[in-house]
């Protein structure tokens, strides 16, 4: 074993907790780990690469059984390889039926913004321009003599 992880700086690496490390372990998702002598767990660099492909199936939907099979096979070693590969495959294939149900709600959402968008528009150009209320109009108007170009206010010449 190269350099050693205690439980906490496997986690750190991973990203999970340390209770997630112990249930994987319990669930029989990863080899048995090692320990020191006052019992601690030490996990091998190794483990971190096999823990991640382990997390990648859990969030591609593999079901726990499903990893735990997996993980069983490899343990046993080169005799299963074609037993994990037709298991990858087979949820390869579900995976991507996944993100074509996906794929079919996104474009569904997509055609609904797109209609609430255009729906926003056409509100926005019927609403009517706002108009000055009769108290203002006397601050936008402004009488002008055109024969002096002079207002009202400006006084009698």
């Amino acid at each position: 074993m190269s350099e050693a992880l205690t439980i906490g700086r496997m986690a750190a690496a991973l990203g999970v907790s340390t209770h997630t490390l112990r249930y994987y372990e319990q669930a029989g998702l990863m080899q048995p780990v090692s320990r020191t002598s006052a019992g601690h767990r030490l996990y091998a660099r190794d483990d971190i690469e096999w823990l991640r492909f382990v997390m990648r199936l859990k969030a591609t939907g593999m079901p726990i059984a499903g990893m735990q099979e997996f993980a069983a096979l490899r343990a046993r070693g080169e005799k299963t390889v074609g037993k994990r590969l037709a298991l990858l495959i087979e949820h390869r294939a579900a995976v991507l039926g996944e993100l074509r149900q996906l794929e079919a709600n996104l474009a569904v959402i997509d055609e609904k913004i797109a209609h609430y968008e255009r729906l926003a528009q056409d509100m926005t150009d019927r609403r009517p321009k706002p108009q000055p209320h009769d108290k203002e109009l006397r601050w936008h108007k402004q009488t002008i003599d055109p024969t002096t170009n002079a207002t009202p206010e400006d006084g009698p010449s």
